[in-house]
């Protein structure tokens, strides 16, 4: 089985491409009779695509977003073109990034070494600066190659022509992008290049960009016809959902599979990556198969909190029974653009049941109408986070009049929250959560991410997903386990039996 060249999700040309409509045969020339080390395959055919030029000879797309698996040749192709864009097109700057400086060091060593031992090239080469922080290829005609570390410094102070992005799967803000990719705003011709392999939620640049390219449609992913037109999308990924020992979805992931990459090898991996779950299935599945999931680390049990009660913790109901327990948490976004009120209670088997009352996307409102709800609902206690975004609310809260309300008693969570939170993920892990699976919440539980702290963690804020929801949960779950009985003994309440039921009594 081979590895197949063409991508599974592209952005199609905006006509036939040829050597007059795309640079990128160039490339594939160049690769072949002046370095001597041809392009394989799936190389050949991405270089041509994502080289399309428009009729007035710019490039067609401003933004490349290559995503394709691990091992696959990625840097190799990125040194042709830097060597290419160098000797060939003569442009100005080359700026290579990665959030390891060292990975960009490497590809622009091994350009460094090509064009030092290369019989035509070598006398086209003016400088080679090797010191750190100082690494710059200056050709005979002044076009450099340097490289920068992917952060909110790199590239500032330059004007940028070509810009290559590798690993764009850990930008986890947009600093870096920003700081290389508006230095090419100056330069009508500029072209950035991104590679990587998939990333998760808190990959918010190659989130958003891949997110411009695509649309699901009735869950088939497809190119958005109304996408940004600069932006060309070329992924070489296996379709969602794909198992990881599925020969044919790695072969859509892994195009050079069969040439330099082993089918038996990855399938062994896989095999093991499945039985093992976690962690080890997660990356397999972003590196290897380049399918996208809601977190590399997950810190709640995805399928714990999914699966129906008993074997996991969705079961759809309400807390109309054990309305004298509830508790209520709210809690805020850390960017102030979301807001979730959370109810639970202890339920009759022990469990306990957690239902969101309602998010809001206005804050303002969110502050108008809390009040009136906590009134509405007559929880034994409100509580919050005193150390998160919170606490502006709280304390807002606190000067109004008539606040709190009869019968409501207001606690700050100042327990541990690593203790809050953990205990929060080892009750669903144990299935002691009751919930009816509102969508919120479900999504949130899924892109919740640890943060360590020491030997303990918390929910990371940071990142693409709101945590606002979980938190109010985690939260309403512990004052819910932490909450005094209520005072006095429960009547129990016996049948009566008629008289004449002896028989079936005793059967």
């Amino acid at each position: 089985m081979l590895g197949r060249t063409e991508p599974r999700l592209w952005t199609p040309p905006l006509r036939r491409l040829t050597a007059r409509t795309s640079y990128g045969f160039d490339v594939v020339e160049f690769a072949d009779t002046v370095l001597g080390m041809p392009l394989d395959p799936w190389e050949r055919w991405l270089v041509i695509h994502a080289g399309e030029l428009l009729p007035d000879g710019r490039p067609r797309f401003r933004k490349v977003l290559v995503i394709v698996a691990r091992q696959n040749g990625k840097t190799h192709v990125l040194v042709v073109l830097s060597l290419f864009w160098l000797f060939v097109e003569a442009v100005p700057l080359v700026l290579g990034t990665s959030t390891n400086l060292g990975y960009a060091k490497e590809s622009w060593q091994k350009a460094v070494d090509l064009a030092e031992s290369h019989e035509e090239l070598a006398p086209l080469v003016a400088t080679v600066r090797k010191a750190a922080g100082e690494e710059a290829l200056v050709t005979a005609e002044r076009a450099r190659y340097r490289i920068a570390a992917a952060n909110r410094r790199g590239g500032r102070s330059l004007t940028i022509h070509r810009l290559i992005l590798d690993e764009l799967r850990e930008h986890d803000s947009w600093d870096a992008w920003n700081a290389a990719y508006n230095a090419m705003n100056a330069v009508s011709t500029a072209q950035a290049f991104a590679i990587t392999n998939q990333g998760d939620a808190s990959a918010v640049v190659l989130e958003s960009l891949r997110s411009a390219a695509i649309e699901r449609v009735n869950g088939v992913e497809r190119i958005r016809p109304d996408g940004d037109p600069q932006l060309g999308l070329f992924e070489w990924s296996a379709p969602p959902g794909s198992e990881a020992d599925d020969p044919h979805a790695l072969a859509m992931s892994n195009p050079n599979l069969g040439r330099r990459i082993d089918l038996d090898s990855l399938l062994a991996d896989a095999r093991r990556a499945k039985e093992n779950g976690g962690d080890e299935l997660t990356q397999f599945e972003t590196e290897i198969l380049c399918m996208r999931v809601p977190n590399l680390d997950p810190a709640i049990d995805g399928e714990a909190w999914s699966a129906p009660f008993p074997a996991g913790c969705l079961d759809p109901g309400d807390l109309a029974d054990v309305r004298s327990n509830v508790v209520l948490t709210f809690d805020v976004s850390l960017d102030q653009q979301h807001a979730a009120l959370v109810a639970a209670a202890r339920t009759p088997d022990g469990r306990v049941r957690v239902e969101p009352v309602q998010a809001w996307t206005d804050l303002a409102a969110f502050r108008r109408e809390l009040p009136a709800l906590v009134r509405k609902i007559k929880p034994r206690k409100l509580g919050w986070f005193p150390t998160g975004p919170a606490a502006a609310v709280a304390a807002e809260l606190v000067k109004r009049k008539g606040w709190p309300p009869a019968g409501v008693e207001l606690e700050e969570i100042r327990s541990d929250v690593p203790v809050v939170c953990m205990g929060f993920a080892e009750q669903v892990t144990s299935r002691q959560i009751a919930h009816s699976g509102d969508p919120l919440l479900d999504a949130q539980v899924e892109a919740a991410e640890r943060q360590m702290r020491g030997d303990a963690w918390v929910f990371i804020r940071r990142g693409a997903v709101h945590v606002n929801a979980v938190y109010a949960a985690a939260g309403a779950v512990h004052l819910a386990r932490t909450l005094p009985a209520p005072v006095g003994k429960p009547r129990i309440v016996r049948p009566r039996r008629k008289r004449g039921d002896d028989t079936q009594a005793a059967a």
